[in-house]
Order: structure tokens, then sequence, then C-alpha cells
């Protein structure tokens, strides 16, 4: 808890430009893509932008994508879950096969953020941060596209492909100057045809954070925050005894875990769950979400339109 005089604090005016192996961008989502592509100029290793990456407008989207195909710079987005030790220990379950054919998954981010507020107490309430405002990234359709990114992560994972068509439901708040999501439904198709279900809120309480794969000999839990030692794996095979394989972690060990993979992919270049590939992905998903509530009807998604909301059709 001490202060660590190596850490320097700067005014944007005088921050000090170059040199730098990795460098983070975690302001609001509106200012993600600017603030990203003035780093890139600095030919830093790596670059970390939080999520979400930015707002569903998808503006400039697109471009910081075809950037970083001319930059050396390898991109990250903040979806830290879906390298965290539980998630590992998922992929290694999943990969011994011994849940059979994978008939479909679940993913739900329950959580009120009260808990947001009372650890910033100089916020009032939603209005006073991006939260308040699902243009800008917020609501739950932003805040907990941990749960899109990690149901994107998982079908992958299982060789399912990418999220072709999306039907949303979401229930906007107005309240104030604020204007946000506080439920978020999504029933999601791939272009095998695998299907399953997102849910993101920030209205539940206690917080209810898990994935649930469902195959024919059984299903396979992921636990965000099992106890309070940490996360957990949860098997359960017919005919046999549950298993609860504790993953025990702090909540530092999120953000460790996160730049321990982006140092591996630096040094072995391997495919990385997290990259911006990943990151925008997820966002054509929260947009297609907003443009299905909207029109009351399920969006597709045409990948070779790009990363923008050209790519979302009726």
């Amino acid at each position: 808890g001490k202060w660590d005089d190596g850490i320097t604090l700067c005014e944007l005016k005088n921050a000090p430009v170059g040199g730098f192996d990795l460098i983070c961008v975690g302001t609001p989502p509106e200012y993600h893509i600017p603030l990203a592509l003035k780093a890139l100029e600095e030919e830093p290793k790596a670059l970390q932008i939080e999520k979400p990456l930015c707002p569903p407008s998808l503006e400039n989207a697109q471009v910081l994508w075809e950037k970083t195909q001319k930059s050396k710079t390898k991109v990250f987005i903040g979806y830290d879950h879906v390298v965290g030790k539980a998630a590992r220990k998922v992929e290694e379950i999943l990969n011994n096969g011994i849940l059979g054919k994978i008939q479909t998954l679940d993913v739900e981010f329950r959580e009120h953020w009260g808990g947001i507020f009372k650890a910033h107490p100089w916020l009032s309430g939603p209005a006073d941060t991006y939260l308040g405002y699902w243009k800008r990234g917020g609501g739950a359709s932003g805040e907990h596209s941990h749960a899109s990114n990690l149901w994107q992560h998982l079908t992958r994972f299982i060789g399912q492909g990418k999220v072709m068509s999306v039907t949303a439901t979401l229930r906007y708040v107005k309240e104030g100057k604020a204007e946000y999501d506080d439920v978020c439904l999504l029933n999601l198709r791939t272009e095998t045809g695998f299907v399953g279900r997102v849910v993101q809120d920030v209205v539940t309480k206690p917080v209810k954070k898990v994935a649930w794969i469902q195959g024919d000999n059984g299903s396979l839990q992921w636990v965000n925050g099992y106890d309070s030692k940490g996360d957990a794996v949860i098997l359960s095979l017919a005919g046999k005894d549950t298993e609860v394989i504790p993953c025990h972690k702090t909540r530092p060990d999120d953000f460790i875990e996160e730049l321990k993979h982006i140092e591996e992919c630096l040094a072995t270049d391997k495919e990385s769950g997290i990259s911006l590939e990943r990151g925008l992905d997820t966002m054509l998903v929260v947009a297609a979400a907003h443009f299905s509530e909207k029109e009351k009807k399920t969006i597709k998604i045409d990948y070779r339109k790009g990363y923008t909301n050209s790519a979302l059709t009726l």
C-alpha cells in the first residue's frame, strides 16, 4: 500500500513520449481509439487498451485495425478473464474431450454496479461517469461485455467460429442526464450454427458471474468469485460426483496474469485471446445488440465489411 517512488504522474501536456515497452490506455471508452492511434506512433512493443474498446458507434474502429496491420506493435484489449487461471483450466478440460460434443454455452455477468461507486466515493452515481451512458460505451452492454467476450472466446476455442447473428433485448433507463441499459440479453449464433446465450446486467446482487458449457456427457462451469479464495471450475459428468476445482487468486492476479500473457505473446508470437481482433469482434456484437433492440429483429454480422456499422444488417 505504500507509494512507489518509481511511479511518475504527469499531466497529459507533459507526458513523456517514446521508449516504452508497453503503453496502457485506461480512459473512458470514447477516448480509447484516439489515444491508441497516437500511442501507435511511439511504436511500443505492446499496447493494452481497456475494455470495452470503444462506444457502439464503432467510430474509427476500422481505422485502428488498419493502422495496426502496418505496425510492429501488438495490441491487446483488457478482457483479462479469458487469460486467467480458471479459463486456462476450462480449456485444459475441454481439450481432453470428456464432455463429449458441446451442445450449447451460456455466460452470465450479473453484478450491481453499486460496488463501483462505493470504491470511487467521488462519484455520486452513473451520471458522473461514462458508465451511465450506453452511447459512450457504458451500461450493462459495455461494462459487462466481459460476458460477450468470454462467450466468443470459448466458442472459437471449441471450433464453432465467430458470431454471425445477434438477437438482443435491452432495457434502457433514463436517470437525469444518464441513459444506459441496465439489462442486456443476447441470443447468439455462430458461423457453424452453434447457439447460446449471454446475460449482462448491472442490477444483480449478490453478484453472479458464470459460464456454463453443456456437453453430451455433462457440464463444465467457469465461476468467477466462487468463494473468498477466488474462482473455481466445476465439472459435472453423468454418473459421477461433481468435482470443484479451485483456482485461487486475488484481485490483482487478474491483471498480473494478463501482463504475463502479454509478455508471453511478445516472446513467442503466440495467438492471443485478448488480441485487438478479438476485442473488435466483441464490439461488433455489442453494436449489433443495440441495433437489434432498436429494430426488434435479428442482426447479422458481415465481417467482410470491416469493423464498421455497415457490417451489421437486418
